[in-house]
């Protein structure tokens, strides 16, 4: 058996990712990438493990999206989820811009689900 997926159980059940942002043109709440690896430090600490995070550029009938890949690393194992976001632009920001924000899209979907964190709780 995977040891890291009896260290990924405890975090699963111990983390709490609060939503701490707030959409300013809709006003919800919701979570970043960078809110849920604010969380999951201390967990990591505690536990033993860490989290790496990378992406991947890929072309998909003629679209560009991004495959960002989180990797739990806890007991010589590891557990690997992939979240995926479509590239595209956005208006008043650059290329390079929208590939970050694409990035860190796909970055929070990847965490999202390794970490279960489930959105359908709240209306937004």
């Amino acid at each position: 058996m995977n040891e890291a997926l009896e260290t990924l159980g405890f975090i699963q059940s111990q983390l709490n990712a609060p939503k701490g942002q707030t959409n300013k043109f809709g006003g919800y709440k919701y979570r970043s990438c960078e809110d849920i690896l604010e969380a999951l430090k201390p967990l990591l600490e505690t536990h033993q493990a860490a989290v790496t995070l990378s992406d991947e550029v890929c072309e998909i009938n003629g679209a560009t999206y991004i495959k960002a890949t989180a990797t739990l690393y806890a007991n010589n194992s590891s557990v690997v989820v992939d979240g995926w976001a479509q590239e595209g632009s956005l208006k008043g920001m650059s290329p390079s811009q929208c590939s970050g924000a694409c990035s860190s899209y796909a970055r929070k979907y990847a965490l999202s689900g390794l970490f279960a964190i489930d959105d359908s709780k709240d209306a937004d």
